[in-house]
C-alpha cells in the first residue's frame, strides 16, 4: 500500500506512547548488535532508531549489509505492548508499497522477453477495465502506470475504501473481507481522474493494482506466482511472501499497531491480522535481510539487464524534493550528497524503508511496527550521512 498512508489518514504529527512504554522501550537490551553481527560503528543510525521509539514508533528493526562491512543489525522498542517482548531483528513484516518494486521488477523481466511493451496501452492487456469517471485505458501506457504519471485516483484517497478498511470501526468489521483487484480499481475509477496522462506526477496505488493484472493477463497466472518465480527464489528469498489470503505474518514477527483515525492521538490497535486482499499489490511480507539481498541484487545488475535496469532508474519528478521516480524505484538525495535507491511503504501496523547506493553495495532495511510516528527516512539519513 501507499508510503504515505499516514497523509491518507491526515494525521500531522507523531505522538509519544505513555512513558510507562516509553521507558522500558528504550532500555531494550535488544539495542545491543545481536550475536554473529558486526558490532561497533553506526552510532547515528542507533540513535535515529532510538529518537523514533521515542517519538512513539513501539518497535524498530533495522539490518545494514555492507560488501567489506558485512552485516549489522539491532532493534529499538517492544514488538508487543502487551507483554514487552523486544522485536527481533529477523522478524518478518509486511513491506507495504515496497512491493511495488517487486511488481516492476516483473513487469520489465517480461518487457526484456518481448512479452509487451512499456509503451503498450492499458486498454490492450486490460480491454475495458480502465474506464470511469473520465479515466480512459486507451490513453495510458504502462510505464505510465509503473512511474505514476498515468492520472489515475489512487484507491486509498477514495472516502468509501477509507471508511471500510482504514478507520477504526471499518477495518474491524471489514478485515477479512475477500476484495478482488476488479472491485478495487472500480472503487477508484469512481472518482474523476487526478490530471491527463503523462502531464505530472502523482503517487497513485491503483497504478500497482493494473500493473499486477496486467502480469496476470500475461502469465496467466497470479501475480504472486510470477513474483515467487522470477525474484523470490532465485535470489533464496526465504523469508519473503506473497500472502494472498492468509491473515497472519510468519514467526518470528511482531504484533502491529495502529491508531485507524484521523488524529494521531487516541488509542492505539493491535492491527497484526487481516485479509491482505483489499491491499493487492501491496502485501508483500519479507524481512530485513531479504529486502537488502534483493534491492542490493537488483542495482547491481543482478535481476535486470542493463536496458531494464537503466529503464527502471529514469526518473520523473516527485512533489519532493530532490527524489525522483522510476519505475517502482525511488532515487533520494541526501542531505549529505549521497544518492541512494529504494523505496518505502506503509500498512495497517508497519512502515518499512530498503534503499542502497547506486553499486549495490551499502544497503539498509529498516522497520517500524506502527503507522503514525516516526519517519524511516531519518534513519536512512542516519545510516548514509550521520557519521561522517
Amino acid at each position: 500500500m501507499r508510503r504515505h498512508l499516514r497523509t491518507a489518514l491526515t494525521a500531522a504529527t507523531a505522538v509519544a506512547l505513555t512513558a510507562a512504554l516509553a521507558a522500558p522501550a528504550l532500555a531494550a537490551p535488544a539495542l545491543a548488535a545481536p550475536p554473529g553481527k558486526a558490532p561497533g560503528g553506526h552510532d547515528a543510525t542507533r540513535q535515529a532508531i532510538r529518537a523514533a521509539v521515542a517519538e512513539g514508533v513501539p518497535g524498530v528493526t533495522v539490518t545494514v549489509r555492507e560488501r567489506r562491512g558485512g552485516t549489522w543489525a539491532t532493534t529499538a522498542g517492544v514488538g508487543d505492548l502487551r507483554t514487552g517482548e523486544p522485536r527481533s531483528t529477523g522478524d518478518h513484516y509486511r513491506i507495504g508499497s515496497a512491493s511495488k518494486t517487486f511488481i516492476a521488477t516483473v513487469l520489465l523481466q517480461l518487457e526484456a522477453e518481448g512479452e509487451l511493451s512499456l509503451d503498450d496501452t492499458v486498454e490492450k492487456w486490460l480491454p475495458g477495465v480502465v474506464r470511469g469517471g473520465d479515466h480512459d485505458g486507451r490513453g495510458i501506457t504502462i510505464r505510465q502506470l509503473l512511474n505514476l504519471t498515468s492520472g489515475v485516483y489512487d484507491l486509498l484517497a477514495d472516502k468509501t475504501f477509507q471508511r471500510t478498511y482504514m478507520l477504526k470501526e471499518g477495518f474491524f468489521r471489514h478485515r477479512f473481507d475477500r476484495k478482488t483487484p476488479r472491485e478495487l480499481v472500480a472503487m477508484a475509477l469512481a472518482n474523476q481522474r487526478d490530471f491527463k496522462p503523462g502531464t505530472t506526477w502523482k503517487y497513485s496505488n491503483t497504478n500497482y493494482i493494473l500493473a499486477a493484472m496486467v502480469i496476470e493477463k500475461i502469465t496467466g497466472h497470479p501475480y504472486g506466482d510470477a513474483v515467487e518465480q522470477r525474484i523470490i527464489e532465485p535470489l533464496n528469498l526465504t523469508a519473503t511472501s506473497v500472502p494472498r489470503n492468509r491473515i497472519t505474518v510468519p514467526r518470528p514477527s511482531s504484533r502491529a499497531y495502529g491508531k485507524l483515525a484521523r488524529t494521531t492521538t487516541g488509542p492505539t490497535y493491535d492491527v497484526t491480522e487481516f485479509r491482505p486482499s483489499f491491499a493487492y499489490s501491496g502485501e508483500i511480507i519479507s524481512d530485513s535481510a531479504d529486502l537488502n539481498t534483493f534491492i542490493s541484487a537488483l542495482l547491481r545488475g543482478e535481476v535486470l539487464g542493463p536496458r531494464q535496469l537503466k529503464e527502471m532508474k529514469t526518473t520523473v519528478p516527485t512533489t519532493k524534493e530532490k527524489e525522483g521516480y522510476g519505475l517502482g524505484l525511488r532515487s533520494y538525495e541526501l542531505t549529505c550528497g549521497t544518492t541512494v535507491w529504494g523505496h518505502g511503504g506503509d500498512i495497517h501496523g508497519s512502515s518499512t524503508m530498503a534503499v542502497t547506493t547506486d553499486d549495490g553495495r551499502h544497503s539498509l532495511a529498516v522497520n517500524f511496527n506502527g503507522d503514525w510516528a516516526g519517519e524511516t527516512k531519518a534513519v536512512v539519513e542516519a545510516e548514509y550521512c550521520g557519521d561522517r
